[in-house]
């Protein structure tokens, strides 16, 4: 760890199929105080043995320590980090042989907000992206707008309401956004659910997938 590179030299953990072997893969991003191994149980619940499985640790167990909502600057350098470090993850996974539209980048929560954000800021086509509660960085009321094209990327923006730490209404314009981005978004609400990840919205990550990678 550097003062401005805090997750640099954080390890990655990998499951499920060998990246020489696997149809594809999902990058997998813990929320805050979580672990690698926390939400690699989480893709183990996606059942999809031929896929890849990466989920990067997070220095300190976060990804930047303010909201997602506060301003850019209060959260350097973990932000940029962070971004760098999914960045670093990628292109491990396409050294190995597997292109970009095979690569699902998936969070919870802290994790949710940076893969909606990496994948907005580092446009192309992905195989999809499942955020489970999250959504772009930057205080209420901001411009969101990136520059890109997300062809067609498919991409599910999944959260209770009311939460904690998500407001729906940021759910809907990072919607939009990633939509006038060229994604093709379904945006799930779930009333009263609890700071979680539901078995409805598990079932949506599965078909998703099934779609993406043509598994039956």
């Amino acid at each position: 760890m550097t003062t401005l590179d805090p997750h640099a030299s954080s390890p990655v953990r990998h499951a499920g199929a060998p990246l020489s072997s696997a149809a594809g893969a999902i990058i997998l991003l813990h929320g805050r105080g979580g672990s690698a191994d926390d939400i690699l149980a989480l893709g183990d619940a996606f059942h999809q043995p031929r896929l890849a499985l990466l989920a990067p640790q997070a220095d300190g167990h976060t990804w930047y320590p303010n909201s997602f909502l506060a301003p850019r600057e209060a959260n350097e350098p973990y932000v940029t980090s962070a971004l760098a470090k999914v960045a670093s993850v990628v292109a491990e996974i396409e050294s190995a042989g597997v292109p970009r539209d095979r690569i699902v980048i998936a969070g919870f929560s802290q994790g949710a907000c940076l893969s909606t954000e990496f994948v907005a800021s580092n446009p192309a086509r992905y195989a999809g992206l499942i955020a489970f509660t999250g959504g772009l960085l930057g205080p209420l009321g901001t411009n969101l707008r990136h520059e890109g094209s997300l062809a067609g990327t498919p991409a599910l923006l999944l959260s209770g309401d009311p939460d904690p730490h998500v407001p729906w209404q940021r759910v809907e314009d990072s919607a939009s956004e990633l939509t006038r981005m060229g994604a093709v978004v379904q945006a799930t609400r779930y009333p009263g659910r609890p700071h979680t990840v539901s078995a409805p919205e598990l079932d949506q990550a599965r078909h998703l997938l099934q779609q993406a990678f043509a598994i039956s």
